[in-house]
């Protein structure tokens, strides 16, 4: 296939919408303003967890996650293989811990219509949940086991997905700065922040949090906006917390090689990546009622990203509808790794006309600007 794809981004959604293009046949140049996977993705705790932090009801964006979740079995293999690099991928399932009796509803309505859509989960107290976690608080009452949800170690995903692009014949051009999309009934250039020129027939469009600034260029508002979470992590024994943990104030997770990561305190900051002591002692104030061990020891890690975050919470993903040559895929907030796989079909099918099954109205990226869309065009 000649058709040559541009994708701006080198994150999570970039590399794994140049990965899909690649395996279809595609010429793939990906330009990326500093390095890839060095923003949000890179920072991600990297959960498979659409159960878990999806608690109210099943709309389009839960089933969009798990429709990834589906996905991620196969999809982490295929960049394993052709990356050549292992990285962590654990069943480990996870529990949705609660302290109060009156937290008990709640769990059992979860459970219901989530056992609809494939949780297999179950309430687990007493006994039973000690088996499964033994390190638990005794102060955590119940919790919702389920043990389909997994996890993966973001960074070095990140960095498989990019070798396995190289490998593949993808061009990855780093530090380009603010790249700039020209659109032309000829073809598409981007053009780096330092002249530099790359020319193709398709834009795939993955900035993360910096998509607003295509707002004007591509006649259509684009409300993604940065939110920092921060994050740290302690040293223990690798398998001493067995599964992820979640609680309506956070998460705890342990990677392969021990590190328990704890996460995440968000607020708005712009494009201020730093950690802060207030961002990281929110964490501190509830992680020992999860697992009291973590109260004798220090942070060994502490690092923040930005997630971009949408006004609706949803992502944008599909074609501009003004110029179908283009493709927006942002605005994944917390859960672009868990996205990945799904947002590359869907991407990829968008290039060859094939129809996604899932419904993709909830996530066009022009739901948010007729009034602007339509002055542009008067």
């Amino acid at each position: 296939m000649g058709e040559r794809v541009i994708i701006m981004g080198g994150g999570v959604i970039g590399l794994s919408c140049a990965f899909e293009a690649l395996m279809k046949g595609y010429k793939v140049t990906v330009v990326e303003a500093r390095t890839c996977g060095g923003q949000a993705s890179g920072a991600a705790a990297g959960m498979l967890a659409p159960f878990s932090e999806n608690t109210a009801f099943p709309d389009d964006f839960f089933r969009l996650c798990r429709e990834s979740l589906r996905l991620y079995p196969e999809w982490q293999q295929a960049v394993k293989d052709m990356s050549g690099e292992d990285f962590e991928y654990t069943n480990s399932g996870s529990l949705y811990a609660v302290y109060h009796e009156a937290d008990l509803s709640a769990l059992k309505q979860r459970q219901l219509w989530q056992n609809e859509f494939g949780a297999q989960a179950e309430i687990v107290e007493g006994g039973q949940l000690r088996r499964l976690e033994p390190e638990l608080s005794p102060e955590v009452i119940a919790a919702l086991y389920i043990p389909v949800e997994s996890h993966v170690h973001a960074p070095d995903y990140v960095k498989a997905l990019e070798r396995a692009c190289r490998r593949l014949g993808a061009e990855i051009y780093e530090q380009a700065g603010h790249a700039k999309p020209e659109l032309t009934p000829q073809g598409i250039r981007v053009i780096s922040e330092h002249g530099e020129i790359y020319e193709g027939d398709r834009l795939i469009v993955c900035t993360g949090a910096w998509s607003k600034m295509w707002e004007a260029q591509f006649g259509i508002a684009i409300p993604v906006f940065p939110i920092r979470g921060q994050i740290c992590a302690y040293d223990t024994a690798p398998q001493r917390v067995r599964h992820m943990v979640f609680t309506s104030q956070g998460y705890l997770v342990s990677k392969r090689h021990g590190q328990l990561v704890c996460g995440a305190s968000e607020d708005l900051a712009g494009f201020d990546t730093s950690v802060t002591e207030k961002g990281i002692a929110r964490l501190l104030t509830w992680n020992d009622k999860v697992f009291p061990f973590v109260s004798a020891l220090e942070p060994v890690l502490k690092w923040a990203g930005l997630r971009p975050a949408t006004q609706d919470g949803y992502p944008l993903i599909g074609e501009l509808p003004q110029d179908r040559r283009v493709i927006i895929a942002c605005g994944h907030y917390r859960n672009g790794i868990l996205l990945s796989p799904v947002t590359a079909k869907i991407v990829g099918g968008l290039l060859t006309g094939q129809a996604s099954r899932l419904s993709l109205a909830a996530f066009a990226p022009e739901r948010f600007s007729s009034g602007l869309q339509y002055m542009k065009e008067a």
